[in-house]
């Protein structure tokens, strides 16, 4: 007689979670709360406070925002390769994944160079100083992804070169949750910064 299995509530999902995911949900969490206190302060503090000085918002901005959606589509790609056992592909997208982020990176600052040329700096009104604290925050927390991937891709390039290890790959489910939630980790932070453009465009 076949036993239909009974739906986990939702604590008995937490406690099944591999120590990974635990924590990196928890560290989710915890960022996403420093985001939303960040931008609650942002918009209390006046977020109208650049209009009417003839701003726009920077072009970097505009660019680093298309590069990462680009990236999180790259990032999609990761897990469907996956899935399809093929590794020269999943190598490549993670390869895509992580110089997207590197040119969000260097447009972010690129973007600071342009506040600064329309006479908004850190130390300035209280608008202008947000758009460095929630740009800097956000990059710090994509080095982090943008390190593990750089780790991802050494073990992938070593991979290809061992048969065995490209089986244990393929078919170790820790394998798959790491990738898994690389995943998850940068399509959160894409739409992390999704919103703080959002509150960026209204600030000008």
């Amino acid at each position: 007689m076949n036993r239909t299995k009974e739906p986990q509530t939702w604590l008995q999902r937490v406690e099944n979670l591999h120590p990974y995911e635990t924590l990196l949900y928890l560290g989710m969490f915890g960022s996403g709360l420093i985001f939303l206190f960040l931008a609650v302060a942002f918009i209390s503090s006046g977020i109208n406070q650049l209009e009417g000085l003839n701003h726009k918002i920077p072009v970097a901005f505009l660019i680093s925002t298309f590069m990462l959606i680009l990236s999180g589509y790259t990032a999609t790609k990761m897990r469907l390769h996956y899935q399809e056992e093929n590794i020269p592909k999943l190598e490549g997208s993670l390869r895509n994944t992580f110089f997207l982020g590197v040119t969000f990176t260097i447009l972010q600052f690129a973007g600071w160079k342009e506040l600064t040329d329309m006479g908004i700096n850190f130390t300035g009104l209280p608008s202008g100083s947000f758009l460095y604290l929630l740009s800097g925050i956000h990059i710090f927390h994509l080095l982090g992804a943008m390190i593990f991937a750089l780790i991802l891709l050494v073990q992938l390039r070593k991979t290809q070169e061992d048969g065995i290890r490209k089986l244990i790959l393929v078919t170790n489910p820790f394998e798959k949750m790491r990738i898994r939630l690389f995943t998850v980790y940068w399509h959160f932070m894409d739409a992390i910064w999704l919103i703080l453009f959002f509150l960026f465009i209204l600030s000008f």
